[in-house]
């Protein structure tokens, strides 16, 4: 959670692509982030975090705290949207349609107050930690190109060697040929012969 409106900038340009972002709708309020599990999809969240999330959001918005009821809006990390002509802590989105809404009808002052017991202030090298994903990712993705890569190979060779074995051009090489004078000394009579090849 960004402590002001420039922890929230820091906390917009280095998050993480599994990284979910709380805020209440229309009003000033905390920027709450949830960092998943990567793979775990973001409209999956266990609902005793989501409530832990949206409670945050609301406990710490000053207008959204005296109210009875707001609405928190959440959304990937990555449909975050930030133009050069907004204010610190500004932000958009890229497709509205991953934006959810979850109503949050009243303060529930159990949860505020365990959180408040256990939370951490710590400050995270928020770039680094990105710069650390990126470069996780970017050894992933090339492990995995060089991995295709020779299974492609792997392929051409199998298909080739297949293709040579259906092929009739080594059927006509002299090495591969049997005379009938190799064939005389290898059977002494008809009968094994037929037996061979008939």
């Amino acid at each position: 959670m960004g402590r002001d409106k420039y922890e929230n900038e820091e906390l917009i340009k280095y998050g993480l692509p599994h990284d979910v972002w709380f805020h209440v709708e229309s009003l000033s309020s905390a920027h709450v982030y949830l960092r998943l599990p990567q793979g775990h999809p973001w409209t999956d969240i266990p609902s005793e975090t989501l409530e832990d999330c949206v409670q945050l959001v609301k406990a710490n918005s000053i207008q959204g705290s005296k109210q009875a009821s707001v609405t928190v809006i959440y959304t990937p990390w990555s449909n975050l949207r930030k133009s050069a002509n907004m204010v610190a802590g500004e932000v958009g989105f890229q497709d509205q349609k991953l934006v959810r809404k979850e109503v949050v009808p009243k303060k529930i002052n159990e949860i505020i107050n365990r959180l408040n017991r256990t939370k951490k202030e710590c400050e995270p090298d928020l770039k680094g930690e990105q710069e650390a994903f990126e470069a996780e990712m970017r050894r992933k993705k090339n492990a995995e190109a060089h991995q295709r890569r020779l299974e492609e190979k792997a392929t051409r060779e199998e298909h080739k060697r297949q293709k040579e074995l259906r092929s009739y051009k080594t059927l006509m090489q002299e090495e591969n040929m049997v005379t009938s004078k190799q064939l005389g000394e290898k059977y002494e009579n008809y009968d094994e012969y037929e037996e061979d090849f008939m």
